[in-house]
């Protein structure tokens, strides 16, 4: 089965919003955690614009108390330590989380957009060593990738464990044209193709990015997909059907 880790990015940007404590990304994160939901996902970005480095010290401590839940730590390893953020490497030797997802973004990206280009071979140099050195601090190392064989192939030469398929082109397209319209219906079966060829390969997959409780059902129908990581969906939607039976709802699209 499918299990959901979610990311309280959108948490830690309200707080900012207004400064002080509230909402406490840790009560919310916990809240999720007596829901249900397998793990909790963070994206601390340099210029701290939501998820902070005190924030994934005191979410390491709250995951200590749930054995067996896991905590995800998202991040571009490229981006350079500075006033306010310790380096993407740093977070992962102090904390140690069980997953770390590398992704290729920069500061002046809204979101994330895109998956790692594994057919530059400076791209590949640059994650080779990076992968090996997260897996000797105890990290299942996962890539952030687009739904491309090559590339997907290529993550698994690196020695990462998992892919993470950036779902945001499907998410768009059940958005503007409605989940049984053939552009969506082609695309759920590019990503198809592409989890059932990393699992063939010998890797995990996970999926992530507007995932949300209209396309979530369909999407991992497919099989193979061994967590999503949903954040903003599942945030805005507890502003209407609170947190904790938010999650629930989830937690019963991935059962269905």
């Amino acid at each position: 089965m499918t299990v959901l880790s979610v990311n309280v990015n959108k948490i830690a940007w309200l707080r900012n919003a207004r400064g002080g404590d509230r909402p406490s990304v840790v009560d919310c994160a916990r809240t999720i955690l007596d829901a249900g939901a397998a793990g909790i996902t963070v994206h601390p970005r340099p210029d701290a614009r939501h998820i902070r480095a005190d924030d994934v010290y005191a979410l390491k401590g709250l995951l200590d108390e749930y054995p067996g839940r896991e905590f995800n730590i998202e991040g571009n390893p490229t981006a350079p330590a500075r006033e306010g953020y310790p380096g993407f490497d740093h977070l992962i030797e102090a904390v140690r989380p069980d997953q770390c997802t590398l992704v290729p973004d920069d500061d002046a990206q809204l979101t994330s957009d895109h998956g790692w280009n594994l057919a530059r071979p400076k791209t590949v140099a640059q994650l080779e060593g990076l992968v090996a050195r997260y897996k000797s601090w105890g990290a299942r190392v996962s890539l952030f990738m687009d739904p491309v064989a090559a590339h997907i192939a290529a993550a698994k030469r690196l020695g990462a464990d998992r892919i993470e398929l950036y779902t945001g082109p499907y998410a768009d397209l059940v958005a503007e044209r409605g989940i049984d319209h053939p552009e969506a219906s082609n695309s759920w079966r590019t990503y198809r193709d592409a989890a059932h060829y990393a699992n063939e390969c010998g890797l995990g997959v996970n999926a992530g990015h507007d995932l949300d409780l209209v396309n979530l059902t369909r999407f991992v129908s497919m099989g193979g997909i061994a967590e999503v990581s949903i954040g903003h969906a599942l945030i805005a939607d507890a502003l209407e059907s609170g947190l904790a039976s938010t999650v629930k709802h989830y937690l019963e699209e991935l059962e269905s």
